[in-house]
């Protein structure tokens, strides 16, 4: 389980206000990656928080409420376009950043899930590998993107039905990817991505009637 002992390093350093940053979504064929800077208050750090991916749905909704009443925080989502236009991980890094920089409360540290530090932090930051099992800032902040991304995946599905998108969350499936040799990419789709390109190229290749 992920615990305070890094922040409580950083404090005695003489940092005060440590954020954790995380994302969601890098995997898809469709929907946004959504990152989230969470700074949590010593005091009032929310029990059993954990790597987004190792709680179930329920739980994740709970602690997402808990820590919305008692953390500083920002999320951001980089739609399609900014994928296609930065890269996935590129666009990872922007959605980081700008969640960072849209703290209520500016940090003077940042803990970031994995190895990639995004550039022009305003503050110190520390790359941990495995971060959200590590340190419960960063859990929160997983969470938050986690479950904020899921919502966006049943609005979603909402306005491009027949994908599936709010049962898979825009992941590869099988049914997902039948969907999408049926109906054709929506504007939700990452057309960079192989599937999506693939089946972009086949209809293109088809000829016309």
């Amino acid at each position: 389980m992920p615990d305070f002992a890094t922040e409580t390093d950083l404090i005695a350093q003489g940092f005060r206000r440590i954020a954790g940053v995380d994302e969601a979504g890098r995997g898809p064929l469709a929907g946004p990656v959504v990152a989230a800077a969470a700074m949590l208050d010593p005091k009032r750090i929310p029990d059993g928080l954990d790597d987004s991916k190792a709680l179930s749905e329920r739980r994740r909704n709970a602690l997402f409420a808990e820590i919305v009443r008692t953390t500083q925080f920002c999320v951001v989502s980089a739609p399609p376009h900014i994928i296609e236009a930065r890269n996935i991980r590129g666009a990872t890094l922007w959605a980081m950043r700008q969640a960072v920089l849209g703290l209520p409360v500016p940090a003077d540290h940042v803990l970031v899930d994995g190895r990639d530090i995004p550039p022009g932090l305003p503050c110190a930051a520390e790359a941990l590998i495995g971060g959200d099992g590590r340190s419960v800032s960063i859990a929160a902040a997983s969470i938050i993107a986690k479950v904020t991304r899921d919502r966006m995946c049943v609005q979603i599905d909402r306005d491009a039905p027949g994908y599936g998108i709010a049962r898979h969350k825009g992941y590869g499936s099988a049914a997902h990817l039948d969907a999408l040799h049926r109906l054709g990419p929506s504007p939700h789709h990452r057309r960079d991505f192989a599937p999506v390109r693939a089946v972009q190229d086949l209809a293109q290749s088809k000829p016309q009637p």
